[in-house]
């Protein structure tokens, strides 16, 4: 792989970890030089693997193989050290705007490459807010899982048990241990962030679905 603005933020997997998840990230900035800028300072100590501009331009920091830091501290499918399971993809955007679709269509491609090089599965794609519920909100409300998940490069939940224990489906198919407030919060932000008030039959009946068809190691449940 060619770095194009290397970073020297990154370091070495730890305990022969190898990629095993890609998170999205925004960078919460006006521009794309900013967030470069950032990401290549030695003093934030922060990095990505990814860079992915407006305009659909990818700038490489970090080589696949190496350590990146931008997950901090979280946890997904009862896995920590994020940063040493996975891929970072960090894309240009303030937080409240549309993700641009120059933008959208460059991490398709990205994350084509990135699944099969590594034997990633789509549930595995996840954001920030996925894996540290508590503290972060990217890549936010206005990101397109559902496209993701139509190119085959995420996934997203169909209707199921509506009864069944919302808190124990979404912790089966990856969540944190939280309580139910943030992962209801996580939840939404990510497949109903239109959604208000407590957990209702909707969240249940898609958490529900989740939980059956994948496990929170990475598996598919083909049921």
């Amino acid at each position: 792989m060619s770095l194009t603005h290397p970073s020297p933020n990154f370091g070495e997997r730890r305990g022969g970890l190898r990629p095993e998840l890609v998170v999205l990230h925004y960078t919460a900035m006006p521009d794309c030089q900013v967030a470069l800028e950032r990401l290549c300072d030695p003093m934030a100590e922060v990095s990505a693997h990814y860079l992915i501009d407006r305009d659909g331009t990818v700038l490489s920091l970090v080589d696949e193989a190496a350590r990146a830091w931008h997950a901090g501290a979280g946890v997904w499918g009862g896995r920590d050290d994020v940063n040493s399971r996975s891929i970072g993809i960090e894309l240009v955007n303030r937080g409240d705007e549309p993700f641009a679709a120059r933008q959208m269509t460059a991490l398709e491609a990205l994350l084509d490459g990135v699944l099969a090089r590594w034997s990633i599965r789509p549930e595995a794609v996840i954001g920030h807010s996925d894996m540290a519920p508590d503290r972060k909100a990217d890549p936010g409300p206005r990101f397109d899982w559902r496209r993701l998940a139509q190119a085959g490069l995420s996934v997203w939940p169909e209707p199921g048990d509506d009864q069944a224990d919302f808190v124990t489906s979404a912790r089966t198919f990856g969540f944190p241990d939280a309580d139910e407030a943030l992962l209801l919060a996580a939840f939404r932000l990510r497949f109903r962030p239109w959604a208000k008030g407590p957990a209702d039959a909707t969240d249940r009946a898609l958490a529900a679905d989740l939980a059956r068809r994948f496990s929170v190691d990475g598996a598919a449940r083909r049921a």
